[in-house]
């Protein structure tokens, strides 16, 4: 399951913002998108970990993201800082 990985995380982004951020420091170790997230919020994000070599993986629901992030709202995009 795609969402193990970032449910079970010990340090994580939630947001595309936050993810954004740990994506230019290269905190992030993996990118969790949405593929039902606008492509101009995720856009920005999966270009610069494609331009740090960052894994990205697509998940398919804004939803599921952010449930598996413990949160109870949407959630575009999210990162492990630290399995």
């Amino acid at each position: 399951m795609p969402y193990a990985r970032i449910s079970q995380a010990r340090k994580k982004t939630v947001g595309s913002r936050q993810t954004l951020k740990a994506v230019e420091r290269g905190q992030a170790k993996v990118v969790f998108v949405a593929a039902d997230a606008e492509s101009w919020v995720t856009e920005p994000i999966v270009q610069a970990a494609k331009e740090r070599g960052i894994p990205i993986e697509v998940v398919p629901s804004m939803k599921e993201l952010g449930r598996a992030c413990g949160i109870e709202v949407n959630c575009a995009s999210a990162a492990v800082l630290e399995d």
